[in-house]
């Protein structure tokens, strides 16, 4: 499948992963719910979507160590009030369902999150498990910045956006074959991906 000229579809994450994403050192997310909203269980809902930088919920003791002396400075570049900057556009590379929190551990490099929030997610809701998702992430070629409807605030995960955004021209912040290094590490700890 080719890859979208625009996009209107965002995910939101902490605006201090989304920059540890575009350095290149974080290629992952752990997520346990709320990726799709409902009763039924997560899935992806799209294979590419915007990365909606949020400010909301970020917490100091969540943040993998190495990064929590950015938090201050990550706050600092956020755009003005209702306004919501993109600059990057991701798409899935594989994704898991965890169920073995001990599988997890020796990955910690691969995501911005300190152990006992990865823990604190698997045991949420009495249901062990987290997915693992590793992600393409891109550079826009310049961002571009969209007001801020009500509806996109909250706490949802995806978003419709009420206009498209070009992604044409995003360039990749890891190489392909980088990329697939990456993803292979986590395939040899959590075997066989499920792609979007």
């Amino acid at each position: 499948m080719s890859e979208p000229l625009v996009e209107r579809t965002a995910l939101k994450e902490w605006a201090v992963l989304i920059d540890a994403m575009d350095r290149g050192e974080i290629w992952a997310m752990v997520r346990k719910g709320g990726i799709r909203e409902q009763r039924a269980g997560f899935a992806v809902r799209h294979d590419h979507f915007l990365l909606y930088p949020t400010y909301f919920h970020e917490k100091e003791s969540e943040l993998a160590p190495r990064f929590r002396d950015r938090l201050d400075a990550s706050r600092g570049h956020r755009p003005p009030d209702g306004v919501v900057r993109f600059a990057h556009v991701a798409t899935v590379a594989a994704m898991w369902w965890v169920t073995d929190l001990a599988s997890l551990r020796p990955l910690d490099n691969a995501w911005g999150l300190d152990w006992t929030a990865v823990e604190s997610r698997f045991h949420y809701r009495d249901r062990p498990g987290v997915h693992v998702i590793a992600v393409d992430v891109r550079r826009l070629a310049q961002p571009v910045d969209v007001p801020e409807a009500r509806r996109y605030g909250g706490c949802v995960s995806w978003v419709e956006l009420d206009r498209l955004v070009s992604v044409a021209d995003a360039q990749p912040v890891l190489s392909s074959g980088e990329l697939r290094r990456r993803v292979a590490t986590l395939e040899d700890a959590l075997g066989v991906s499920a792609t979007c």
